[in-house]
């Protein structure tokens, strides 16, 4: 038996908007577009993001609230996709650091307030 995980759902009150920041921050394709404000994205690891339209308001989005709080994307261009982001104007959590491991973290939110954690490692888990 083989389970993985498809997909991270967010809802949006714009998705179109959040979709295309998705894309121009880190390059994924949409493969899917229901025509309703509903897209999917994928990553280059065939991970993907789906982006359901919502009118309403979401909860406590704090950092360290109970549930889920952030979503990871592995980056092997640690320095040049925080430099981007920085660049960028993204709401920066804490700043990007590499440790004498030689992983790299970020944490920042995208255009919605969710948190996404930028992350490098030299090995993988």
């Amino acid at each position: 038996m083989n389970i993985g995980i498809e997909h991270v759902g967010i809802f949006s009150k714009d998705t179109e908007a959040l979709k295309d920041w998705y894309i121009k921050m880190f390059d994924w394709k949409v493969v899917y577009d229901n025509g309703k404000g509903t897209y999917f994205l994928k990553a280059d690891d065939g991970g993907m993001i789906e982006f359901v339209k919502s009118d309403l308001e979401g909860g406590n989005h704090d950092m360290k609230a109970t549930g889920i709080r952030h979503i990871a994307i592995s980056i092997d261009d640690f320095a040049g996709l925080s430099e981007k982001l920085n660049a960028a104007g993204v709401k920066v959590l804490t700043e990007a650091s590499v440790n004498e491991k030689g992983i790299g973290t970020m944490f920042f939110e995208d255009p919605d307030g969710n948190v996404l954690h930028l992350i490098s490692r030299p090995q993988p888990l």
